[in-house]
């Protein structure tokens, strides 16, 4: 394995090898999979004592399938950032995952859960369709056939001002987004790709609102880049830089603690940290030099789904301004 992604790593060098041997960008094709991702950051969201009916919601990272914001704007929100490296979307593909999805709401289907997409985290107790979120007066509102005509032509034609889809690429800014203008900002399986977390986070910060959050699941997982789940902090740096070669992105590799840590240094205060355990082959005297330092939690901790808010956060229904 160690072999075959040195290999791949360095034959990235040459122009076009990457794109041609990665294909698309991780976006989804399936309407029902970005139904079920929306609908669990808006329950864990309502459980967690937060807004669960952001008006404007940014996302990190939604590559080529725009699918979990179209999700969000079809159940009420009014606006949806697409943060990306660039404009990656497919229109022709998202107008069919708009169309699914529209038909998912109308439905009030329930949310596709473990049999469907086991490795989607986080897991619920109940899978039934939230109506305690989205509420019929919600939904009348949500699904009305001006509205999502609105939302349908902004998939073909993003760049209008006032359009309910707009992009920020590439958005390793914190102008990327306008300053404290966001009720939401989410990632599902995003931030563990992310070379600078600090820069990030500190964007993330100052896009919220003061009665904001962010929503993130994080997958520390080595997405197939070793033979066990976490064999990827056994590569030195060195190796890692040979894997990587010159890919625009791949897994930072930095542990849970390190989330915990940054997320406390830029004035967060964190109100979901729902982790899963893996069990590990791999012992701390194995793991590279670089992460020699990490605990057994880190070791064992294969996701997080967190939920955090600004530190002065201000409940949703503050009027203060």
């Amino acid at each position: 394995m160690k072999r075959r992604q040195v290999i791949y790593g360095i034959a990235t060098v040459v122009p076009g090898i990457h794109r041609l041997w990665a294909g698309h960008t991780g976006g989804t094709d399936s309407a029902r999979y970005c139904y079920s991702v929306w609908l669990r950051h808006l329950v864990m969201a309502k459980r967690n004592g937060l807004n669960p009916c952001p008006k404007v919601v940014a996302e990190l990272g939604p590559g080529d399938s725009l699918g979990v914001g179209l999700a969000a704007l079809i159940s009420g929100c009014d606006k949806y950032v697409a943060c990306d490296v660039i404009a990656y979307a497919n229109a022709e593909r998202n107008v069919r995952i708009f169309d699914a999805l529209v038909t998912l709401f109308r439905n009030r289907e329930n949310i596709p859960g473990n049999e469907e997409f086991p490795r989607v985290r986080p897991h619920l107790p109940t899978y039934a369709f939230p109506a305690e979120v989205l509420d019929e007066s919600r939904l009348e509102y949500a699904l009305a056939g001006s509205r999502l005509q609105r939302i349908r032509d902004a998939i073909e034609a993003r760049t209008h001002e006032d359009a309910p889809i707009q992009y920020a690429a590439p958005w390793y800014d914190v102008g990327a987004v306008d300053k404290e203008s966001a009720d939401m900002v989410y990632s599902q399986s995003v931030l563990q790709q992310v070379d600078d977390l600090r820069v990030v986070y500190a964007a993330m910060h100052a896009w919220l609102k003061p009665t904001g959050f962010m929503s993130h699941e994080i997958d520390f997982k080595c997405h197939g880049t070793a033979e066990e789940w976490n064999g990827h902090w056994a590569y030195s740096d060195l190796t890692w830089r040979l894997i990587r070669g010159r890919r625009p992105y791949l897994l930072n590799r930095e542990p849970h603690s390190t989330h915990m840590a940054i997320l406390n240094e830029k004035g967060y205060q964190v109100v979901c940290d729902l982790t899963v355990k893996s069990a590990s082959r791999l012992t701390p005297r194995e793991v590279a030099p670089r992460f020699r330092s990490m605990s057994r939690d880190d070791l064992t901790i294969s996701s997080a789904f967190i939920q955090a808010v600004k530190r002065n956060h201000r409940p949703a229904n503050d009027q203060r301004v």
